[in-house]
């Protein structure tokens, strides 16, 4: 009866993605839910700014994710590991790319990279190395970098591109520098304008010619047994028994090849070397070769040529010929500038036309499925990440389709197109390709199905398919918030509420109770539920939602607070249904009352960083920006704070315009050398550092050497050092916000080398100039000095003081007695789900009381949502605590895939394996 009353009422219309202001409260219709009651609270002037209305419950709808998400990711992981480590040279990379493609749900972008670097490591084929380097470099956004080319060498050899067209097999190529520039003996061999003329036909070559080639009326003087040595054709035709190996003029005007390419032919056969000749002459020479089954003048002429290829017009020019000749190296060649030309190749008509032609498809077969697969798969990622949904989009994902060979890749490849389909609103297509993708074991592509019956107006079906779901599988938070999608009242909050427990990172359910509550004018406990989400999870989309909340009361100065934000998270951000534009930022500040100056501005951010107020330092800076673009020193300042926020990506194209736009080669040195040490770069970055030090000495350039050296395990005399250069840094000139920071990273050196009085002093003298992270500091130096009362009280102020709260309160409960730590860390936990510490700490207590299965089942809650290392290593000793040991070693195997050379880990592997041998063998012996 339940299920019928439902069907009654799933019978509502659907929605649209916005809205339109000729909407208004009175033209609701009774099975629709009124419109937001709210434009009262607004002005006109507001609501003027919002040509597309505000949002309602009846319009959110969570996106659907274009990658895979494993039913148990765990032992996927596990698996994975496994296989790595059993797997053949030639099997390898693919593993790891499988292993990118399993880790992409969790949105680790150094794990990721990681992923990338292994797959380059263990490629072998030339076509493939040149995918992945491409890859790479895509991957840290170089394309961004002003000045620098696309086939520019940045000093890896990873992602040299000369070095990835060589045909090596090289294990440590990752931690290598690039020695490019002694890779080949001549750098102007690229250069077409040496002709050879029959004039300079034996310039430096002595050897006596003992027979000709004859073109026409020209003649090649040649030595017989050099020719002789480039191939056994040559060597019957000049030594067997045709009538040519007594003759000493051999025509060959019928053959197709010119005077000049034979004079090149003897010079080759003297010299063993191609680079001197035109690429032309490099061109027949090569198609002569190819005839007569010259293997190593194909070779010289192949790498010759792929040499030449460097930019998008002798890419586009040479690719013809690549693939009739079928020479891999030359077509690897042009593929590299296409691919490092991405993601702007993607817009270029010829450049798509060949990807996405039937005839080059038939063309490049002879790469092998298993590079073709690599090559379209990277294509489709760099057009999924740039949102494209062009019919060449779709050809592409149809490629990685058709050359998929593993289930994974023909499920990740489905899936993904049937997320460009819904995208374009063809549903009944979308619905067919998650269908199939669902048929090889992705089970999240049911999601997709629901939804596409969902819009094709079948909610009952969509509900009763999520329904089975949940009942067949372990549950999800995914699973319910897509059931919630399609069921109503009481039942849709439930299922919100299972979801959050869930998975406290899905957005979603936080966004629709927000907006609900707003509906039924619970204007507090509206943002109440919004501002839960922002405070561990600031996303461009929960900050537009708090932004149109603020205009719909009117408050345009937090409205602007947050809309700055949003453009420092994402400039291209689409916002209030349209493209976030200057001209509706500046509408905004001026219907603010204050026009703020810049005294005004350094103010307000010295009170919203001591607050540690992220979001509201964020948009200060934005502001100041608008202000002055050329201060850009604050674009670096924007990069650490969206550091502290987890938004990697954004932080580091922050630091590409600050590199862009730096105005000396000090400060371009020291963003690069930032550049470098997000790369996992050390020791290029401390050369950075001094390089921009013996430039101009700086604030930045000293303290992010210090900052590298405090990275590293110093004795001593390095300590010291590294103390020597935080106290240079702070004699130069710097703002009370960076002069912080360093204060209390040399409180952090002083902590490690005992010396808590100077530690104490640090922290104190930080304090002063309102570097409220240091209460921090300084309650560990209290710790340390045994006077526990003190560091509770620093801790205190600290939660006091920051809007940002959940570190304060987790730090706090290692000073505290065991019951208020537990109260602190539940704090911790309601405030940021996502922190795992507070989970590891109350599964450790469980344990210690004896709980065991409680203990284990509260790991498994954040190993669910965020399947970190050090979660999965204590569910690991748990387990073999309790002598379940192959649940052990299936954790620590997934943990060793996320770290393979985690110490603790490998030995508690082993011993997992140790022991369950030994019960196995003692089972035997028994039977």
């Amino acid at each position: 009866m339940r299920n019928l009353k439902l069907f009654e009422r799933f019978k509502s219309t659907q929605i649209h993605a916005f809205n339109s202001q000729q909407d208004s409260p009175s033209t609701s219709t009774n099975n629709v839910t009124p419109r937001i009651n709210f434009f009262g609270h607004s002005k006109s002037k507001s609501r003027s700014l919002l040509p597309h209305g505000f949002p309602t419950t009846e319009l959110l709808e969570p996106p659907l994710e274009s990658y895979l998400k494993p039913i148990d990711l765990v032992e996927s992981l596990s698996n994975l590991y496994r296989r790595i480590e059993s797997s053949s040279e030639s099997e390898t990379y693919m593993l790891y790319l499988e292993q990118y493609a399993v880790l992409r749900s969790l949105g680790d972008a150094k794990l990721l990279r990681r992923c990338l670097l292994n797959a380059r490591r263990h490629a072998i084929d030339v076509p493939s190395k040149v995918v992945l380097s491409a890859w790479l470099r895509f991957d840290r956004r170089e394309h961004e970098l002003v000045g620098v080319d696309s086939m520019d060498c940045n000093g890896f050899a990873v992602e040299c591109p000369k070095t990835c067209l060589t045909h090596c097999y090289d294990l440590n190529v990752v931690d290598k520098d690039c020695d490019c520039s002694t890779e080949y003996e001549d750098n102007s061999f690229g250069t077409d304008e040496i002709k050879i003329s029959i004039a300079d036909e034996f310039s430096g070559l002595d050897e006596a010619s003992d027979f000709s080639f004859c073109i026409g009326s020209e003649k090649a003087k040649c030595v017989r047994w050099r020719i002789a040595a480039l191939s056994r054709p040559f060597e019957a035709m000049l030594y067997g028994s045709f009538v040519e190996s007594t003759t000493c003029e051999i025509d060959f005007s019928e053959n197709g090849i010119s005077i000049e390419a034979m004079l090149a032919l003897n010079i080759y056969s003297r010299i063993k070397r191609v680079h001197l000749f035109r690429v032309e002459t490099v061109f027949e020479l090569l198609l002569l070769a190819s005839k007569f089954c010259c293997d190593d003048l194909k070779s010289a002429c192949e790498a010759r040529l792929a040499s030449s290829v460097t930019n998008l017009d002798k890419a586009l020019t040479f690719v013809e010929y690549a693939l009739e000749e079928r020479t891999k190296l030359l077509l690897s060649a042009c593929l590299q500038v296409f691919l490092r030309e991405l993601p702007k190749s993607l817009q270029n008509p010829q450049v798509m036309r060949f990807f996405c032609s039937s005839e080059a498809k038939e063309q490049l077969a002879f790469l092998g499925s298993e590079c073709l697969y690599l090559l379209y798969y990277f294509l489709s990622q760099v057009g999924m990440e740039e949102k494209l949904t062009t019919e060449p989009m779709l050809i592409l994902l149809e490629r990685t389709r058709e050359f998929a060979r593993t289930n994974w890749q023909k499920a990740l490849s489905l899936h993904q197109m049937g997320c460009v389909l819904f995208q374009r609103k063809d549903y009944k297509a979308a619905q067919f390709h998650f269908r199939l993708a669902s048929s090889l074991g992705h089970v999240y592509s049911l999601a997709g199905v629901s939804r596409t019956e969902y819009k094709q107006g079948k909610r009952y079906s969509a509900y009763k398919l999520m329904n089975f779901l949940i009942s067949s599988h372990k549950p999800h938070g995914w699973m319910y918030q897509e059931r919630s999608l399609y069921n109503v009242g009481v039942e849709k909050l439930k299922d919100l509420a299972i979801a959050t427990e869930l998975d406290p990172s899905l957005n979603f359910p936080y966004k629709y109770r927000a907006v609900m509550k707003f509906e039924q004018k619970q204007i507090k406990e509206a943002f109440e539920e919004i501002d839960r989400l922002i405070l561990f999870k600031p996303s461009p989309e929960c900050l537009e939602l708090r932004a149109w909340l603020f205009l719909a009361i009117g408050d345009r100065e937090r409205c602007l607070r947050d809309l700055r934000a949003v453009l420092c998270l994402e400039p291209n951000y689409a916002v209030f249904g349209g493209r976030m534009r200057d001209d509706l930022v500046k509408a905004l500040t001026a219907q603010c009352i204050e026009v703020e100056s810049e005294a005004d501005c350094w103010v307000r951010l010295y009170e919203r960083w001591s607050a540690v107020d992220d979001v509201g330092s964020l948009a200060v800076v934005h502001q100041m920006l608008q202000n002055d673009p050329c201060k850009n020193y604050l674009r670096f300042r924007q990069s650490l704070l969206l550091l502290r926020l987890n938004c990697q990506g954004a932080a580091m194209r922050c630091l590409r315009m600050a590199c862009n736009l730096a105005t000396s080669e000090a400060e371009r040195l020291v963003y690069e050398g930032w550049l470098l040490y997000d790369m996992g770069y050390v020791d290029k970055t401390l050369t950075k550092a001094e390089k921009a030090i013996s430039v101009q000495r700086s604030f930045e350039a000293f303290f992010l050497k210090a900052y590298v050296l405090a990275e590293k395990n110093l004795n001593a005399d390095e300590i010291s050092c590294d103390v020597q250069v935080l106290e240079e840094a702070l004699k130069c000139p710097s703002d009370g916000l960076r002069k912080g920071q360093a204060l209390n990273n040399l409180g952090s050196i002083y902590i490690n080398s005992g010396m808590l009085d100077q530690a104490e002093t640090a922290y104190k003298n930080a304090l002063e100039i309102k570097h409220t992270r240091a209460h921090q500091g300084l309650a560990r130096v209290y710790f340390l000095k045994n006077q526990r009362k003190e560091a509770l009280e620093e801790m205190t102020k600290l939660i006091e003081k920051a809007c940002s709260k959940a570190a304060a309160y987790e730090k706090r409960s290692e000073y505290s007695e065991r019951e208020k730590a537990k109260e602190d860390l539940d704090m911790a936990t309601t405030l940021d789900p996502l922190r795992t510490y507070p989970y590891r700490y109350r599964a450790a207590v469980l344990m210690d009381d004896q709980r065991e299965t409680e203990a284990v089942e509260e790991l498994s809650k954040a190993i669910a949502f965020r399947p970190e290392l050090q979660t999965l290593h204590l569910r690991a000793a748990f387990h073999e605590a309790t002598g379940n040991l192959s649940l052990a070693a299936q954790d620590c195997e997934a943990a060793l895939c996320l770290d393979p050379n985690h110490t603790e880990t490998l030995h508690l592997y082993s011993r997992s394996k140790d022991q369950a041998s030994s019960i196995d063998n003692t089972i035997f012996g028994l039977d």
